[in-house]
């Protein structure tokens, strides 16, 4: 079973660190046809709009879409949370709008306004989760089909599911948390197991010349 990480910008090798802890093969994704034979994909922090850019420029919008909806789990950290969004604050166009919830992005401040605390996200079991904010996005609306997975003390919304697709505002690969990339790798296994080893659900999820 293998595991993309869209390796475009911001923190890539943390995530591709904690998929080999855990014995999952991680696959750095720059192009389209890295995306052939995967069973999920990470898309982690970073900055958003540069993020923006580097997908269009490499055609990778619709081949990940496409991943998407053939039902491979998708992970959105940080950054990786505003680009799976259906509406971004402020009017920007989304990228991969996956997720029926309106972001805020910076929504702490900058980047001394980062901070670390403990989060109640059961999904993952009963130990919190240590979470680390940096220039984090919030959560401003949650549509009706997507499940909150974790708040904050105050209420606000910073982790949220809809069907195949997880989104947090937090970076667990630079706390050492391994648990949510185990989520996807459990969700990854099950979303595999009807190809029969092939990594995708029969056939390729999209065409590489329809990508090009």
């Amino acid at each position: 079973m293998k595991i993309g990480v869209l390796a475009l910008h911001g923190a890539v090798i943390e995530h591709i660190e904690v998929l080999r802890k855990i014995g999952v093969e991680p696959v750095s994704v720059r192009l389209p046809e890295d995306l052939v034979g995967l069973s999920g994909l990470i898309l982690p922090g970073g900055e958003s709009t540069t993020m923006r850019k580097l997908v269009a420029r490499w055609n990778l919008r619709e081949p990940i879409m496409a991943l998407a909806r053939s039902g491979a789990p998708i992970l959105g950290t940080c950054a990786g949370m505003i680009i799976v969004a259906k509406e971004i604050a402020g009017g920007d166009e989304p990228v991969f709008p996956l997720l029926d919830v309106t972001v805020e992005r910076n929504a702490f401040g900058r980047q001394l306004d980062s901070f670390e605390t403990e989060l109640a996200m059961p999904i993952v079991g009963d130990r919190p989760v240590h979470a680390i904010f940096i220039r984090a996005p919030i959560i401003e609306r949650v549509g009706p089909g997507v499940e909150v997975l974790a708040r904050l003390p105050d209420g606000r919304v910073v982790a949220v599911r809809q069907r195949n697709v997880i989104a947090i505002s937090f970076h667990p690969e630079l706390a050492g948390e391994t648990r949510i990339h185990r989520l996807i790798a459990t969700m990854a296994a099950e979303y595999a197991e009807p190809g029969e080893g092939t990594g995708q659900r029969g056939a390729e999820p999209w065409s590489l010349r329809e990508a090009k």
